[in-house]
């Protein structure tokens, strides 16, 4: 957590999640493998430590979406982080369609051992199924889009579209089975919480988007104060609260409230949309060496 951050209550697991992991668990049987859809500006805190129990020790295939939101340098480090753990790692932007074209390789080497004991057995022609799996919004459905060439799975800007089983498939060697995207009961820290929020993972209407924003600032003026003097024209003060420095950001833009009081939960909202824009650049809000990330291996 980053100091001097504001304390908030999060929590965010509405019952059709519960039903959700429970159709995931149901399903599992059904597949070889296990595709997990990362958010690539928050590699850890967009992990569901739940699935590491639900794969159940079957072969993954990670995926960094929105790499063209994130930082470059992050990136890469993240995916070295994860290679050296033994998991396979696939880039992309699943909006643009970068990346997409590597999926269907990576999920056939993945499964190779299966592929060639099916051409052993004379089932050369029998399909490899995969369990699409990842929290809300992370770009779960717009992917499986991309790599189908068609419109086969919903997709959506709100945490939550995608709901029941749709399984999809791919050509005549590989199904892919969408599923709803699952958060878990309780976070274990504020820090997550908020990452998800601010990425638009949890809805952040849920939380106080004043305080959010202002511990937002903080983390923009740790690990990028250049985003803040660019566009904001401010300087980050170490001195300052974050509240402070949204303050400066609502003074700058003229958010002024009536009673000549700068209005900050406007500042606040400003940032978070502009953040989603890519308007203040590409931004990964965590490292690989910030907090540990158990990956169940």
């Amino acid at each position: 957590m980053t100091g001097g951050a504001e304390k908030m209550n999060i929590q965010w697991f509405p019952g059709h999640m519960t039903r959700a992991q429970r159709m995931i668990e149901e399903n599992l049987r059904l597949v070889d493998a296990v595709c997990e859809i990362l958010d690539a500006r928050i590699p850890a805190s967009s992990r569901n430590p739940d699935i590491d129990r639900l794969a159940n020790g079957r072969p993954r295939l990670v995926i960094f979406n929105r790499c063209d939101l994130a930082d470059p340098e992050a990136t890469r480090r993240w995916r070295r982080w994860y290679q050296e753990r033994g998991i396979a790692v696939l880039e992309t932007d699943a909006r643009s369609g970068r990346g997409v074209g590597g999926f269907v390789p990576a999920v056939r080497e993945l499964l190779r051992d299966k592929l060639e004991g099916y051409a052993a057995r004379g089932q050369s022609g029998r399909a490899l199924r995969v369990m699409i799996l990842g929290i809300p919004n992370v770009g779960k459905s717009t992917l499986i889009n991309k790599v189908a060439g068609r419109r086969a799975a919903v997709a959506g800007d709100k945490p939550g579209v995608t709901r029941g089983r749709q399984w999809i498939s791919i050509d005549a060697g590989l199904d892919l089975l969408d599923t709803p995207g699952i958060l878990w009961p309780k976070f274990d820290s504020q820090e997550v919480g908020e990452l998800l929020a601010i990425t638009n993972a949890i809805k952040a209407d849920v939380l106080d988007r004043e305080t959010l924003g202002a511990n937002f600032m903080l983390r923009l003026r740790e690990n990028y104060p250049d985003a803040l003097r660019e566009r904001y024209k401010i300087e980050p003060d170490p001195e300052c609260s974050g509240f402070e420095l949204l303050e400066q950001a609502a003074k700058k833009r003229g958010f002024l409230l009536a009673r000549g009081e700068y209005d900050t939960e406007r500042m606040a909202n400003t940032l978070l949309r502009e953040y989603h824009e890519g308007k203040l650049g590409r931004l990964t809000l965590e490292m690989p060496d910030d907090r540990a990330v158990d990956t169940g291996k």
